[in-house]
């Protein structure tokens, strides 16, 4: 059965009671959430792009962009369940596509990179998480039930069920499972990119100072033998 435009609102409202325990009523949600806000104008304003009214579309969103800090173009697609928590900053571009009950957090972007025409942004699957200030760029997809981790930028293809972290994103959980050293994904306790790199690159010249101490032991070791038998030598003369 088709989803009618109220069946999208009540679910969205309704997605907000679940997922925020900040939440105390309908009325409170109505009034006072810019993130509900901004996806109730979109529904208009996807409505009217739909018939072609571009202009009266691009003016709501714009309208909606004014009063909440929120940017979504009317020609994306948006399942039902939607869910922008806090909200300010938040950047949906034309072709995006998102499915139904996905949540995301303040300052996202879900852009293009300007290389591709066409479909130039992402497509995000059923129930996915996108957190705080993480920016996923081009036309491809981000799977079912899968986690951008907050600050994380997303360039390639995330499979379903996986938890994608860092700059670039890289997938650290597949299916429940690590792939990589990384505790649960709680917006707070996120590996750092940066200091992992160093990391890397600190291991890397404590293992080629040991490879130098070694070859300098060794020079030293031929130099001294070396040294005995050229004094040898002279003992015999």
């Amino acid at each position: 059965m088709k989803e009618t435009f109220m069946d999208h609102i009540k679910s969205d409202i309704e997605s907000v009671k679940k997922r925020d325990p900040a939440a105390r009523s309908t009325l409170e949600i109505l009034l006072t959430y810019s993130g509900l806000h901004a996806v109730l104008m979109y529904r208009v304003a996807h409505k009217l792009y739909q018939y072609r009214f571009y202009t009266a579309a691009r003016c709501i969103s714009q309208f909606a962009r004014f009063i909440t800090g929120i940017e979504i173009h009317p020609g994306a697609k948006i399942g039902k369940g939607f869910f922008i928590d806090h909200g300010s900053g938040v950047v949906i571009g034309e072709t995006a596509e998102i499915g139904d009950n996905c949540l995301v957090y303040q300052g996202v972007t879900l852009g293009g990179t300007g290389k591709d025409k066409g479909k130039r942004h992402p497509t995000l699957g059923n129930n996915v998480m996108v957190g705080a200030g993480a920016r996923v760029l081009g036309p491809f997809k981000v799977g079912d039930n899968s986690k951008i981790a907050a600050g994380a930028v997303v360039l390639d293809e995330v499979p379903p069920n996986c938890t994608a972290v860092g700059v670039p994103a890289r997938i650290v959980r597949r299916g429940g499972k690590k792939v990589d050293v990384c505790g649960e994904l709680d917006q707070i306790h996120v590996p750092d990119p940066v200091a992992q790199e160093l990391c890397a690159h600190l291991a890397r010249i404590e293992k080629l100072e040991k490879q130098i101490n070694r070859l300098e032991i060794s020079e030293l070791g031929k130099k001294l033998n070396n040294s005995n038998g050229n004094k040898g030598d002279n003992d015999k003369e």
